[in-house]
């Protein structure tokens, strides 16, 4: 399948964020607020940077891999994957209910997802697992590429809050050693965690300087605006011999006014007027993107 245009993109977006305000509403639960500022970002692996995905052969080797580490933020995963063709609309729909395969964090029983996760500092050990894999399976599976490089990529997304977990700098450090050019960890950097402001729980800032010091390649994007996002992507050099780490500065809640940038929207349930409310300033730019698009 094509990477999508960036209008489709956009648009694929926004009927994916309907999609989440609608689910997380009817299931009573989810971290909405995270799901809402990573959500582009997702959109745009899906559907414009990952390789090899295809629901009919999930398993397919030469895939392009993606980790959730934020699990937390499973709901974003779920409506990407239903538009990419894993998951059923009525599957999807179970959410919250009794004897559904979909639960609050990802399992590896949903199809296209890669891992169980959800347990914060653990996605890019797992990662890097991966990467390494690729490097060392490259001759298996090549086809066009130079010998030795690796086939498929593996990507990581991160939050902000997560990076207080020491695990993620042993891995950070062994990435490095080991040059996967082929690992891209990716920080949703909505500045708001749980307990608050990151900056007044455990201070990040310089993120940029830290992991450049680990001696990975970082860059930094606006994770609200999808040109950005697709431009950072599409520069990364995968035979640099470094790992990549963009630094995506997104907005808790994004897409949904009474939302942005709200803590308490971290894990929050809307109630029947919010959720109609947030509808329908989604479905207000939808329409307004068909709109543009078809003058």
């Amino acid at each position: 399948m094509e990477a999508l245009s960036l209008h489709n993109l956009r648009l694929t977006a926004e009927t994916n964020r309907k999609r989440l305000v609608e689910v997380v509403y009817r299931a009573k639960a989810g971290h909405i607020g995270g799901d809402l500022s990573c959500l582009n970002v997702m959109t745009a692996l899906y559907f414009h940077v990952m390789q090899g995905l295809d629901p009919a052969n999930p398993k397919a080797p030469w895939r392009d891999r993606f980790v959730l580490s934020k699990g937390h933020c499973v709901e974003a995963l779920y409506v990407t994957l239903e538009a990419k063709g894993f998951l059923k609309p009525e599957v999807l729909d179970t959410l919250g209910r009794y004897g559904s395969i979909l639960s609050g964090h990802p399992t590896i029983e949903v199809p296209g997802i890669e891992v169980n996760s959800g347990a914060l500092g653990h996605g890019l050990s797992i990662g890097i697992g991966m990467a390494i894999a690729a490097k060392m399976d490259a001759g298996a599976y090549l086809t066009k590429e130079p010998a030795g490089q690796p086939r498929y990529r593996t990507f990581v997304l991160m939050g902000d809050g997560e990076q207080g977990e020491g695990s993620i700098y042993e891995a950070a450090m062994a990435a490095n050693k080991y040059g996967l050019d082929n690992l891209v960890a990716i920080i949703d950097r909505n500045h708001l965690q749980i307990s608050g402001d990151t900056e007044d729980v455990m201070p990040l800032d310089s993120i940029r300087e830290r992991w450049t010091a680990f001696g990975w390649d970082v860059v930094s994007m606006n994770g609200d605006d999808m040109a950005d996002i697709v431009g950072t992507f599409d520069a990364i050099d995968y035979h640099n011999g470094r790992p990549h780490l963009i630094v995506s500065e997104t907005t808790k809640g994004r897409g949904v006014s009474f939302m942005e940038g709200i803590a308490k929207w971290h894990h929050g349930v809307l109630n029947e007027e919010q959720c109609r409310q947030a509808v329908a300033e989604i479905e207000a730019r939808i329409e307004e993107m068909s709109k543009n698009k078809a003058g």
